[in-house]
Parts: C-alpha cells; sequence; structure tokens
C-alpha cells in the first residue's frame, strides 16, 4: 500500500502549475493516476488542477482572460470517461522559438566539452540536456564529435582521484624548466579561454596551485588521502608560483577582447593604451590570445613570449607566402 499523500502547501501547489502543463504537452495524453504519482498529489488533486487549467490562459487587452482561444483546455470526455488528462488548446506555449541545427549543434559540442570536467561528468545532468537539444531543434542537428585531446586522460585519472578520496601523481613541465614530479590533493578541473587547469593542494608547494593540464603527463593515482580538498582555490588568473607574468599593450578600445584576463588590479590605462599583466601557465602561450587581435597587441615581456608571438606570426605569414607547405621544415 502506497504512503498517504500529503495535503499540497500554496508554494507547491504554484510550483506543480508551473511544471504541470510542459509536463502534459511532452507526454500528451496522461493517465490521471500517472501524473498524480509524478506530482506527489492525490488523483483527486490532480484533477481539481487539471480542471482549474481551462480558467488560465494569456491576459486580454483589457487586463483579463477574453477569447476561447486565449484559454488552456482539456478533453473532457477522455478525462471524464476514461481518467485521461490530454491538453487541447496550448495558448501557443508549442509555438515558441525553436534552435535551428547548427545553433543546436554548436551547443551541443560546448555540452560534450563540458562533461568531461568531473564535477559534471557523474550527475546525468549534461546527457539529459543534450537529449532535450536533439530533440528540440527546428531541424535534427548534426552529428557532433568532440575529438579527444592530450589531456583527458589527466581528467580522467582527477576524476577517479576524487571520486577515490586520494591525491594524484604527475609529471608537470613548466616553461623553460626542468620537469617536477608533483602530488595534488585535486580540487575542481576548470576551462578557461579552451584551456583545461587543474586546481589543488601541491604538496611540494604546499600551498594550492593551478597547472596547465598541457604540461602535465604520466597521471597516476597514490593511496594518498585527500587532506587539502577544503582550502581555498585561487583564482583563475591569480598570480601564483607555477604561472608566468606576461605584459603586453593593447589599444583601448580593443581591451575588452582580453575578457577574463582583464581586471581593475592587472591594468594601467594611459592615453588610450592599456597595458596588461597576464598569468599564464605558459608564457609562450600568449600567442593564441594575440590572435584576437590582429596585429594590435604588442608584447612586451618575457624574452620567451616575445619570441614564441614572432615565430607564431612569421609561421603564419609564411603560409600565405607558400600555401602548399614548402616552407616547413
Amino acid at each position: 500500500m502506497s504512503a498517504q499523500v500529503k495535503p499540497l502547501l500554496a508554494s507547491d501547489r504554484v510550483r506543480v502549475y508551473l511544471t504541470l502543463v510542459p509536463y502534459l504537452l511532452e507526454h500528451g495524453q496522461v493517465s490521471l493516476a500517472e501524473a498524480a504519482e509524478e506530482f506527489g498529489v492525490t488523483p483527486n488533486e490532480m484533477r481539481q488542477m487539471v480542471e482549474k487549467l481551462t480558467v488560465i490562459g494569456l491576459p486580454g487587452d483589457s487586463g483579463f482572460w477574453q477569447q476561447p482561444q486565449e484559454m488552456f483546455d482539456i478533453n473532457w470526455d477522455l478525462l471524464d470517461e476514461e481518467d485521461v488528462i490530454e491538453i487541447t488548446n496550448d495558448v501557443a506555449l508549442r509555438r515558441v522559438p525553436r534552435f535551428t541545427a547548427r545553433e543546436a549543434a554548436a551547443l551541443l559540442a560546448g555540452l560534450q566539452m563540458v562533461a568531461a570536467v568531473p564535477a559534471v561528468s557523474d550527475s546525468g545532468l549534461v546527457t539529459g540536456l543534450i537529449s532535450k537539444l536533439s530533440r528540440g531543434a527546428a531541424d535534427a542537428p548534426a552529428e557532433v564529435v568532440v575529438a579527444p585531446s592530450a589531456v583527458d586522460e589527466v581528467r580522467q585519472v582527477v576524476s577517479r582521484a576524487v571520486q577515490d578520496g586520494v591525491a594524484v601523481s604527475f609529471t608537470y613541465q613548466a616553461p623553460d624548466a626542468a620537469p617536477t614530479t608533483r602530488t595534488v590533493d585535486p580540487v575542481q578541473v576548470l576551462i578557461t579561454n579552451a584551456q583545461w587547469y587543474l586546481q589543488g593542494w601541491c604538496h611540494m608547494r604546499e600551498a594550492m596551485r593551478t597547472f596547465h593540464l598541457d604540461r602535465v603527463s604520466d597521471p597516476r593515482l597514490t593511496d594518498i588521502p585527500i587532506t587539502h580538498a577544503g582550502e581555498q582555490v585561487p583564482e583563475a588568473f591569480s598570480a601564483v608560483d607555477d604561472e608566468g607574468e606576461v605584459r603586453v599593450r593593447v589599444p583601448e578600445r580593443m581591451a575588452p577582447l582580453l575578457g577574463d584576463f582583464l581586471t581593475a588590479d592587472n591594468a594601467e590605462f594611459s592615453d588610450g593604451v592599456v597595458t596588461v599583466r597576464l598569468h599564464l601557465a605558459d608564457p609562450r602561450g600568449v600567442k593564441r590570445l594575440a590572435a584576437k587581435f590582429g596585429g594590435a597587441m604588442e608584447v612586451i615581456d618575457p624574452a620567451i613570449a616575445r619570441s614564441a608571438a614572432r615565430e607564431w606570426a612569421a609561421a603564419g605569414l609564411a603560409l600565405y607566402r607558400h600555401p602548399d607547405g614548402d616552407n616547413a621544415r
């Protein structure tokens, strides 16, 4: 025998009304008992709410509901004779804008990438959203496949470490430095400007650190219990020992292209020019950011960042002179 259902509070009743219509529209014909069980109410309460839907609709010009086509309606015969609910007038709710196939494909690609984050991958939320997007597009979206990257193995190991409550060990190659072996209590994996980072407590530094996953290799689980998961993690672009500071200069009108890299603490404005101190896991990565500025960004220092940006730009120009790739060595 099922447990007795408690009467709905007013706040709960409002919540049910807000979700009842979308539920009925998605499922078509639904038995009274099935809908009542889904929303945790008695069949009698569900019947009363469905009947009251017929006095809900779009407001008329005078502020009152006037036209029948502007009101919800149900199949009364089906409800009275078979205890089945069916909405026959949906007040234009089905005519809401829908994603185009291209828009849905772009969102699906983003969701597949987000699904790789350990905190999200096991929740089932992204899987549900992907399914709804696939059904909700105006046309069938193209099949989207996000190619695996070099950091996938690291993300998998980190995810397992978080689940098992143990530290993860790996080799870390900082820019222009000898490789080091790090043991880290993983806290979170994040994506910033299409780059993947691991934030966690570094046993060697005895502090929270941010690691660029492109520079992580040979990840492996340890049997060391995580003990610093509650420590405050650094902000994505805060200065830490494992990051390199890069100074750049851009026209003030183009500063918004820096996005989250631009803060009140790291920028100096003067005569229409902005000088910004960027904190990057690899100073050579500034070349990707410079691509947004079409030659309007000046990399000031360090020398390794200047060289990387210059060589990258030269290689790009060379492709225009030798599109067949004969210049490659």
